[in-house]
């Protein structure tokens, strides 16, 4: 191992050989997170002025790649497990409404709440692991086509909609 000298961090050539400056172990790297840098200025109150779930809606079908559907997916169960909102999917059909609302009932977020409620049938609570709300809200946000509701005149297709909402919001 000629040209290299063992530093107590790195392996680096000696002086005059293409010597470059290397950080020490206690020094932080530009890659690393820094906590103060995400911290608030005394003068904010908040960090913007819509809150951070307030963005994650979309309509089925859409035009997402498998793999932006289950980042999607990803951001919605934190939103869920951190903040009092509930994802909700709606279906408009000919006989009704149909809608499917999740939200956290743990604060480690493995557990959840499914309310499903359909205008002709009814409603029921269900309790789900986070594994199958996952798979569920996947399934349903990656959906190709939804059913058309046809009207007595003519037939109307309205896209499926999906959105985070606060819990106060929710209406079944």
């Amino acid at each position: 191992m000629t040209g290299l000298v063992y530093d107590s961090a790195f392996y680096r050539p000696l002086r005059g050989e293409g010597a470059q400056k290397t950080p020490s172990r206690l020094q932080t790297m530009s890659t690393e997170y820094n906590p103060q840098q995400y911290q608030l200025n005394p003068n904010q109150t908040e960090y913007t002025s819509d809150p951070p779930w307030a963005d994650l809606e979309l309509t089925v079908p859409n035009d997402r790649s498998p793999i932006s559907i289950i980042s999607f997916v990803e951001c919605v169960l934190v939103e869920l497990t951190h903040e009092p909102v509930a994802a909700e999917y709606v279906s408009l059909q000919i006989w009704g409404e149909k809608r499917t609302q999740f939200f956290a009932v743990d604060d480690t977020g493995e557990r959840f709440q499914k309310r499903y409620s359909d205008d002709r049938l009814g409603s029921h609570n269900t309790l789900l692991s986070r594994r199958r709300v996952r798979n569920a809200l996947i399934n349903r946000l990656s959906r190709e086509t939804v059913g058309t509701r046809r009207g007595r005149e003519e037939s109307v297709e309205e896209p499926d909609t999906f959105c985070v909402r606060p819990l106060r919001e929710l209406q079944l």
